[in-house]
């Protein structure tokens, strides 16, 4: 998965187990009675929400709360339901029934207005290794390795993983915002993040794993997807984000990075090929995470929280397999040109 085969299949699996808004838990006549009967009266029981009856962005400036107060209420309808879902867990917890979805999620517990806390926690630690390792991957370059005469690098693939480490980074900081708070602007900026990380992991897969190095060839290889991706992209967020075509599309460029550097770890001579074969294998065991859903433990870990868990080692790993990449094609380039000097 070089490149982010594994932040990318990592992200993919948001494209690929995308969530219907109908559930079990939604569908319950107690659980929609209730969210009716709060968004008329503002009450659950004896919790009640002052914006269910009165629109804070009309009132003056000196009775509305702080920003920092804002941000964390989710308006009438979000706290009606969060109220009514709470309610009605602990019902079916009493009778000894097992948790359901409502409108495609999990019963989670907020913390600080968070939504998903332990995915958002996980989230922000996959970004910060992924800043980590792009971190290390720019000092190895540029104060470790040797340096041409022009003090560029000689590992000539240093632009694409400094473009994929910022979108990397970029996907892991809408995962963690959508986490925070699902609605329709989150999704989508989640998805296309996603979707971009996928598409350009795909174009660093071909030209790594085939060893393109001619700049023409490179844009003949990368123009074609680059260009599909920015359409696949414009298509969800302007047209209709269609979770079923979106599947098949992160599926395709997946499986398809996937496949392309399990095939060049088994044919080349690569001295840290196995750290790409455990990248790879111990990939794949966590999505089963993602196809064995579970609810979450305390209300908190989920398996697609936990699936997030597993991904932190393996950004570490994949980081630390591009370091040894950019030293072993560096040493290579050395040997090649001191052979060619004698």
């Amino acid at each position: 998965m070089a490149v982010r085969y594994w932040t990318a299949l990592f992200l993919v699996l948001p494209c690929l187990f995308s969530i219907s808004n109908a559930s079990a838990g939604d569908a319950d006549p107690s659980y929609r009675s209730c969210v009716s009967e709060c968004e008329v009266s503002g009450c659950v029981g004896q919790e009640c929400f002052p914006q269910c009856n009165s629109s804070s962005s009309g009132a003056p400036w000196y009775i509305q709360e702080p920003l920092y107060l804002q941000w964390k209420q989710w308006g009438c309808q979000g706290d009606c339901r969060y109220q009514c879902m709470v309610n009605r867990e602990g019902e079916r917890e009493t009778l000894g029934q097992a948790p359901v979805k409502y409108h495609g999620k999990w019963p989670f517990k907020r913390v600080l207005g968070i939504q998903e806390p332990a995915s958002v926690a996980f989230s922000v630690l996959n970004l910060a290794m992924h800043f980590h390792g792009w971190l290390s991957f720019f000092i190895t370059l540029y104060y470790k390795l040797p340096l041409k005469q022009d003090r560029t690098a000689y590992y000539e693939y240093v632009g694409l993983w400094h473009i994929y480490g910022l979108l990397s980074m970029n996907s892991w900081f809408w995962s963690a915002v959508f986490h925070s708070r699902d609605v329709d602007l989150t999704e989508r900026l989640d998805y296309s993040s996603a979707v971009a990380v996928l598409g350009f992991s795909l174009i660093l897969a071909i030209l790594r794993t085939f060893d393109v190095r001619v700049e023409a060839a490179r844009v003949m290889v990368s123009a074609p997807i680059l260009a599909f991706v920015t359409t696949h992209i414009l298509y969800i967020n302007f047209y209709k984000l269609d979770y079923g075509w979106n599947m098949i599309v992160c599926v395709a460029m997946g499986v398809s990075q996937l496949l392309l550097w399990a095939r060049w770890a088994a044919v080349s001579s690569h001295p840290s090929n196995w750290k790409l074969w455990v990248v790879v294998i111990a990939g794949g065991l966590a999505m089963l995470l993602e196809i064995y859903d579970f609810p979450p433990y305390e209300g908190y870990f989920d398996a697609h929280s936990i699936w997030h868990a597993a991904t932190i080692p393996l950004t570490i790993l994949w980081w630390s397999f591009i370091r040894d990449d950019a030293e072993f094609r560096t040493s290579t380039l050395l040997k090649k040109s001191k052979t060619k000097a004698k």
